[in-house]
């Protein structure tokens, strides 16, 4: 029996997505993308160009949300699948976009590099419980123009894992595009076989900015999957109470699946976010926050009610180091969101509201997602009835250590972990250095990367991807990449 959890009974749900459709059809969404205005005025929505402003029609939201697909499958560099995004199975991404990263050796927060990226992307190919890679922190030494491209340019380029990206221009999606295609080797592969996913923002309250538009609507056109990440802030840019920022997360969620379905029915989708409570102590939004991860929850449960495959950002901390509250709160939000059947849960490795990645912290960010995979395997009889059998060998030996049963079924019933979380009694523990967890996951990255084997694309492929991050470079002033 796999367990689950629940936050919204069927009757609330229905509520909620009635009181979102209502806000789209009589209030309305700014939009301001003259070529998603255009589309929508084309299908029947009344839209003012003066103001940017849509109101939708339930015929509208009722097509988009048949038309989108129930799941989808992505595939790694190398064309084999390696997540399959439907139903109630789970599926783990670092955190993206961070602005810092923690510096293992002096434990201070500080801008990084392309050799912290690359040592990500080499750390990730060890990560056994944490599917895909995403673009997880922004390298300083390169121009800000081209960080979107950069980012995926090296995780392909280093990494085999598929990639949760995105882009905060219109610039960089044409090169972000090509080096896909350059790996599938035609837009019909790319589209057969996805390799990324774009993360596309509504801005809260109920507004489209340009950029992130027309990133969705070039997705569609090239049927790469979104997923609609809406931000509504519980007491500050939304309804304080949860159920009215569901309501309001509901509405700006949907509107993004009309214009991709629009744009190109069958487009694939995850029914995502990042919501969060505001903390008015500290003019904070706190994603570790117990009831950030039940908006969460609740959403997921909408986006499954309506047949979607779902995403949340949950899985992180607010903390500044690699410290009890960093593995509480993200053990919880990891726990819950397995237990709700999230299907891409994004957060491992981030601390500081999304502002800061951790290569310590992914590493044990890893265990604690295999942990919750084991939990929700749930529990099964494995040859275990009758007992009789089991018991008479225990007596007669005194122990089952290396009885058949044991040694057939220990490795799936039991989850060990690696050496990042101390299972030693004390005196071994002393004996081996008395190491803090911080120092355990040190050495444990410093052991992966040193591990790492390079990726296995075709050298030709690495070399047209090279190119097109060099030529794309060029524009903004680079005459090399970094090293």
């Amino acid at each position: 029996m796999r367990p689950t959890i629940a936050f919204l009974n069927r009757d609330l749900i229905e509520r909620i997505i009635a009181e979102g459709r209502d806000i789209l059809c009589r209030l309305g969404v700014t939009i301001h993308n003259q070529t998603a205005l255009s589309l929508l005025s084309d299908h029947g929505a009344a839209v003012d160009t003066t103001r940017f402003h849509v109101r939708f029609t339930p015929d509208l939201i009722d097509r988009a949300v048949k038309a989108a697909p129930k799941g989808f499958k992505l595939y790694d560099v190398l064309g084999e699948e390696t997540v399959d995004l439907s139903g109630m199975k789970v599926h783990y991404t670092p955190g993206s976009a961070a602005l810092n990263i923690l510096d293992g050796a002096t434990g201070r927060m500080r801008r990084p590099t392309t050799a912290d990226y690359v040592q990500y992307v080499k750390l990730m190919g060890g990560m056994m419980h944490i599917a895909s890679q995403s673009t997880a922190f922004i390298p300083a030494d390169v121009p800000e123009k081209i960080s979107d491209s950069y980012r995926l340019y090296l995780s392909l380029l280093h990494g085999e894992k598929p990639v949760v990206t995105g882009a905060f221009t219109v610039e960089s999606f044409g090169v972000m595009k090509d080096m896909q295609v350059a790996i599938r080797g035609s837009d019909e592969r790319l589209k057969a076989k996805p390799l990324t996913i774009f993360s596309c923002c509504p801005t809260s309250p109920l507004k489209w900015s340009e950029v992130t538009c027309q990133n969705l609507l070039d997705c569609a056109r090239y049927h790469i999957p979104v997923e609609f990440i809406a931000m509504p802030l519980s007491g500050f840019i939304s309804p304080v109470t949860l159920v009215g920022t569901l309501v309001q997360h509901t509405a700006e969620t949907l509107s993004g699946l009309v214009i991709s379905q629009l744009a190109n029915p069958g487009t694939p989708i995850l029914y995502g976010g990042s919501p969060a409570i505001f903390d008015i102590r500290y003019e904070t939004t706190p994603m570790g926050a117990v009831e950030t991860e039940m908006i969460d929850c609740a959403y997921n449960e909408i986006g499954k009610y309506l047949g979607l495959p779902t995403q949340a950002y949950i899985a992180l901390s607010d903390a500044k180091q690699v410290d009890a509250q960093a593995g509480l709160e993200t053990s919880m939000g990891a726990t819950l969101a397995a237990l709700s059947g999230i299907n891409n849960i994004s957060g491992p490795g981030m601390l500081d509201f999304e502002s800061c990645f951790s290569l310590e912290k992914l590493v044990v960010d890893n265990e604690i997602c295999g942990m919750t995979l084991r939990m929700i395997a749930g529990i099964e009889p494995k040859e275990d009835f009758p007992s009789l059998p089991h018991f008479e060998e225990l007596l007669r030996d005194g122990h089952l250590l290396i009885s058949k049963h044991t040694r057939k079924y220990r490795r799936e019933e039991i989850y060990l972990p690696g050496p990042a979380i101390d299972r030693a009694n004390r005196a071994r523990w002393a004996e081996e250095g008395s190491k803090t967890l911080m120092e355990r996951a040190a050495a444990q990255v410093a052991e992966i990367e040193a591990a790492a084997a390079p990726s296995r694309l075709p050298e030709e492929v690495k070399r047209e991807l090279t190119r097109l991050m060099t030529f794309e470079a060029h524009k903004y002033g680079m005459d090399t990449l970094p090293r």
